[in-house]
């Protein structure tokens, strides 16, 4: 089955996307958006796009596991995903998932406008891969 993640952020929103065997996760890119109908509009595109089965969004919890503000509006998106595609949508913890992109962007010397552009899409990997190791060892 083809898995696809989502990195939602308040401007851009990365994507990431398995193999079918569920072993790999590879970035497909960012989405710029600031408006929430369009930007869901624009991810089930991309979930038709890649005939993604199943759709895990990153689920921002506080460090303590506590639910802010932006968890709720993630939660909110990903409900909205779920009802326009019709597909089986996961919230999944991403705490630090972009401290990790940063880091893993820094290992490769990725700076300035690139890393901008797709730390979010690296993010997305993380959180995929996360979530496709958990499926390996339940």
């Amino acid at each position: 089955m083809i898995i696809m993640s989502v990195d939602l952020g308040k401007a851009r929103t990365g994507i990431a996307v398995s193999d079918n065997g569920e072993n790999f996760a590879f970035p497909k890119g960012v989405i710029t958006e600031y408006n929430t109908e369009k930007l869901v509009e624009k991810l089930c595109l991309a979930i038709d796009e890649h005939n993604a089965e199943r759709v895990i969004v990153g689920y921002p919890k506080n460090m303590d596991g506590s639910v802010g503000s932006r968890a709720q509006e993630c939660a909110e998106i990903a409900e909205l995903i779920k009802e326009k595609s019709g597909k089986e949508v996961v919230l999944w913890d991403e705490r630090c998932t972009t401290i990790s992109a940063h880091t893993a962007l820094n290992f490769t010397d990725t700076r300035g406008k690139k890393r901008k552009q797709i730390v979010d899409a690296v993010a997305a990997v993380i959180i995929l891969e996360d979530y496709l190791r958990f499926l390996k060892t339940k």
